[in-house]
């Protein structure tokens, strides 16, 4: 039976407002190993992040596999921001500068607010990894329907630093923050958005 969020929300140590342990979808990004999915293709940016998520003690509810195709990618990431039980979500690919890279559109059309401190910290601590190809990044988040979504790239390391360093620490709070003052959604529609595309 899934805990609601209200049985998963306390206080850390400086009373600020939490959601723990987090409910986590993730959305892979990649037409190559969505056209291999029958075949169980592998997924090292899902791994690494649903790793990264689950030593901290939060658990991956839903994992995804979508082409590189802005409505794919918008319908996926729609559909898990919709549902009750899911807290965070995080997509892994596309977010480079080739024309099929749109991962940072689709979820972009999404956000209700966007959280640009984000991508500029991940960018910053990328330059320390690869030096000046971080500017090629385009990592962006923001909160969709009261849920905290980030956009990371495809490569394990960028997911493994995005996840470490800031996003499995901040989250839960920004979960918290993003449901702290809301007025109760019922479930149908909650149900309607995930159902309206345009």
């Amino acid at each position: 039976m899934t805990a609601d969020k209200d049985d998963r929300r306390t206080t850390d140590d400086h009373g600020h407002d939490i959601i723990d342990p987090l409910y986590v979808g993730i959305v892979t990004v990649s037409s190559s190993r969505a056209q291999a999915a029958e075949n169980d293709p592998d997924d090292p940016g899902g791994d690494t992040i649903q790793e990264c998520f689950e030593d901290a003690g939060h658990e991956v509810r839903e994992r995804l596999l979508v082409r590189d195709d802005y409505s794919a990618i918008r319908t996926a990431v729609r559909g898990l921001v919709a549902r009750r039980d899911i807290d965070v979500v995080l997509t892994t690919g596309g977010t480079g500068v080739t024309a099929d890279d749109v991962s940072p559109e689709a979820a972009e059309s999404l956000f209700e607010r966007e959280l640009p401190g984000f991508g500029e910290l991940f960018r910053s601590l990328s330059w320390d990894e690869v030096g000046t190809r971080a500017m090629a990044s385009r990592a962006t988040a923001g909160i969709a329907v009261e849920t905290p979504v980030f956009c990371l790239p495809g490569s394990t390391n960028a997911c493994r630093t995005a996840c470490e360093k800031l996003i499995v620490p901040e989250t839960p709070h920004l979960a918290g923050l993003a449901t702290a003052h809301r007025v109760d959604a019922t479930d149908q529609s909650l149900a309607e958005y995930g159902a309206n595309d345009e």
